[in-house]
């Protein structure tokens, strides 16, 4: 009887285990479009987020399924670094396929991208909302069958004229937003391992706005 309780108890532990490490590991995704062209993109900005937080903590980007992948391991929480390679308009496909192969739950992903509605260099991390237009989200939107899911938006303004949208944000930043950027990654890297190590509502609440 002992051992069988021993047993049971120990199985109970491994499965409680498995759970406890689930809630350590996070899918943050960058949205962009593959290939060179598109690299110095507005709105490839969910690209360069990632690009940064990997080279600034040395980690490297491998081409597997759907997408390149690093993983970034941080005070007990892992972080999967994901790029599809969808394209923009079908990275819900990418982000479904890794939720499921890593078994995250739905409350540990980050979708990272850019915003038109915001201000150059603005950060905005909101729990849930509309896709805003937004090709990717609205994807996502669709593959996920929820809006309730955590996206960073990273302001690009609309500093365009009427019908040059399209050229705006496959346009590549100026003179004067390249000076900015660095400063602005950085602090974005920040938002996004706060994310992982403090919870979701204490990042919005340390970082929207800045």
């Amino acid at each position: 009887m002992c051992k069988f309780l021993k047993k049971w108890l120990g199985f109970s532990n491994k499965t409680k285990l498995t759970e406890e490490d689930k809630m350590k590991k996070f899918l943050i995704v960058g949205l962009g479009n593959i290939g060179d062209k598109y690299e110095n993109t507005r709105h490839n900005i969910g690209f360069k987020i990632l690009d940064y937080l990997a080279e600034s903590n040395d980690v490297i980007f491998e081409t597997v399924k759907l997408g390149d992948v690093a993983t970034l391991r941080i005070k007990g929480r892992t972080l999967i670094l994901l790029k599809p390679s969808t394209f923009m308009n079908l990275s819900g496909k990418a982000i479904k396929y890794w939720l499921e192969k890593e078994k995250i739950p739905l409350e540990n992903l980050l979708v990272v991208t850019d915003d038109l509605n915001l201000p150059f260099g603005s950060l905005r991390l909101k729990t849930k909302g509309s896709d805003g237009g937004h090709n990717g989200l609205k994807d996502t939107q669709d593959k996920l069958q929820t809006v309730k899911y955590n996206r960073f938006r990273f302001g690009i303004s609309d500093e365009f004229s009427k019908g040059r949208q399209v050229d705006y944000v496959l346009g590549e930043w100026d003179d004067d937003e390249n000076s900015k950027l660095k400063e602005r990654l950085k602090i974005s890297a920040e938002l996004v391992k706060s994310f992982a190590l403090a919870g979701v509502n204490n990042t919005m609440n340390q970082f929207n706005g800045k």
